[in-house]
């Protein structure tokens, strides 16, 4: 069950990258047709100018589709001021498609999620996690393999390697794995430690609807660690970025540890202690 979660989540997802995708190309064309330079970009993100853009011409896609009972055909096609060409036309209505199909797919997982009881019961009540977070969460996450909360940190790399750096995917960072070629042979590559979807989303998307979802308790965290990293010296030549990044990292691994908690216990599975509790005796007054 867990496993079918992972695959609507990480579908979900997939056709959110592809409507960004496309609204980045139907924002490059506009843009060329206006004798800008077009530049067409793969990320997975919209500019500010790139949202504005999509916006005027929802606008003028909506008007010229008021009434309509089917998409209109080339012979007869009028537009307006914005939209004046079919394929313009054709081109955001790919678009629009796409971001019905997002908005249909993400919609369902609240419904699905109340089958979870870590949902029902620990999640669903975290001020910051939606939905698609959760799902997110409950579909990569397998807590019968976090043996320690330490454990759940280093898969969703948040640990810290051998260097003394946060986990990344620099070539020190990497680890020697064995697998079978096409042959039957046993050969070894360098890889990742963690899970890169998972970790993007905990560090890019929860950690800001943290932020963003006002005060309680993992903003605070994030808040009174970034003070206590720019009122030290040794942090105090680091960029705000980077105390931003440091603090975001944090506040995220108190939240993995709740949820380790909660959930080992749900499962009734060992719920060990944190390191700095079970062998230093400090206990963060977060967790």
């Amino acid at each position: 069950m867990r496993h079918q979660l992972r695959t609507l989540v990480r579908g979900a997802y997939d056709i959110q990258k592809l409507r960004i995708q496309t609204g980045n190309r139907v924002v490059a064309n506009f843009k060329a047709k206006l004798g800008q330079v077009p530049s067409i970009s793969e990320e997975e993100s919209l500019d500010n100018d790139g949202k504005t853009v999509l916006a005027d011409l929802r606008k003028s896609y909506d008007k010229i589709m008021d009434g309509v009972l089917k998409f209109p055909r080339q012979k007869g096609f009028k537009g307006d001021e914005i939209i004046n060409a079919y394929t313009e036309l054709c081109l955001v209505h790919q678009y629009v498609d796409l971001e019905r199909a997002e908005a249909f797919h993400f919609g369902r997982l609240k419904s699905v999620l109340e089958d979870f009881a870590i949902y029902t019961n620990f999640l669903v009540n975290v001020k910051g996690c939606g939905p698609a977070m959760a799902g997110v969460i409950i579909g990569e996450i397998d807590i019968h393999e976090a043996t320690y909360v330490s454990s759940l940190w280093k898969y969703c790399g948040l640990d810290v390697a051998s260097d003394g750096n946060g986990r990344s995917r620099k070539k020190e960072h990497l680890r020697e794995y064995g697998y079978l070629d096409k042959d039957g042979e046993m050969q070894t590559k360098m890889g990742i430690t963690f899970n890169p979807f998972l970790k993007t989303k905990l560090i890019g998307v929860l950690g800001s609807s943290f932020l963003r979802a006002g005060e309680h308790k993992y903003s605070k965290a994030y808040y009174d660690y970034k003070n206590r990293l720019e009122n030290h010296a040794v942090h105090a030549e680091k960029s705000k970025g980077h105390r931003h990044n440091m603090a975001t990292r944090y506040m995220v691994k108190l939240f993995l540890m709740d949820l380790y908690a909660e959930w080992r216990e749900a499962e009734g599975l060992e719920v060990a202690k944190p390191y700095h509790e079970a062998k230093l005796g400090l206990v963060h007054k977060a967790s």
